[in-house]
């Protein structure tokens, strides 16, 4: 981690290329309805963001604005995509030719399900199967590779030769989010329920809006994790 970038597993990371959003955001917002306007914060502040999140009263946490950059697998992206209260802008394979990057799970994050959809658990394995998984999953992923190359070397189109490249390759966009939108992301998507390599993704975003609206985070925690 390094100021307001956090890598996350083997090649992404989590950016927050620019903000303007902190806890007095919230504050103004509410007080506008009064007429009023605080320059600075004080005790009584940070109470109206804690009241404002316990009575649920979620419009004064929209106004500020989070922008992020975002490297992830094109798994997680897709699953990030669903939360549609934001703005995305994603490379694309239309126009650029992707690199050869892939996300490989590191061995403890190789995995077994159990159960059924809805009550899933999920296993370790043992270190063969995982080596064994793991192996599997990068020769597939130059194969794959190998023939998306041949294709754009023949002069096929990229939008034509994408098309072979798996859901496991990185991909980058930018994301601009409000605080209200921030914390349904990450009520859902940090929680233990979710997969885990997005769940890595939901942490890093928690730990970036936390160092910049730290009595808004504070009550959110408080409140269950639940978004006004």
């Amino acid at each position: 981690m390094s100021g307001d970038r956090i890598d996350v597993l083997d090649q992404g990371f989590v950016h927050l290329d620019g903000v303007l959003a902190d806890d007095l955001s919230v504050v103004n917002a509410a007080r506008v309805s009064f007429g009023t306007r605080r320059d600075e914060m004080d005790e009584r502040d940070a109470g109206l963001v804690r009241f404002l999140m316990r009575e649920r009263h979620g419009t004064p946490y929209e106004h500020n604005m989070f922008r992020f950059h975002v490297k992830c697998p094109l798994f997680v992206a897709r699953e990030w995509q669903r939360h549609r209260i934001g703005s995305y802008n994603e490379r694309s394979a239309r126009y650029s030719e992707m690199p050869d990057e892939f996300c490989v799970p590191a061995r403890e994050d190789v995995r077994t399900q159990v159960g059924r959809p809805g009550a899933y658990s999920f296993e370790p394995v043992d270190d063969d199967t995982a080596a064994y998984a793991r192996d599997a999953i990068e020769a597939s992923y130059r194969q794959a590779y190998g023939t998306y190359r041949a294709l754009l070397d023949r002069g096929i189109a990229k939008e034509v030769a994408r098309s072979v490249l798996p859901v496991g390759l990185y991909t980058e966009f930018f994301w601009s989010v409000n605080a209200r939108s921030l914390m349904h992301f990450v009520s859902l998507r940090a929680h233990p329920s979710a997969q885990l390599e997005i769940r890595r993704y939901a942490e890093a975003v928690e730990i970036l809006f936390a160092r910049h609206m730290p009595v808004t985070h504070e009550a959110f925690v408080a409140g269950g994790r639940v978004a006004p």
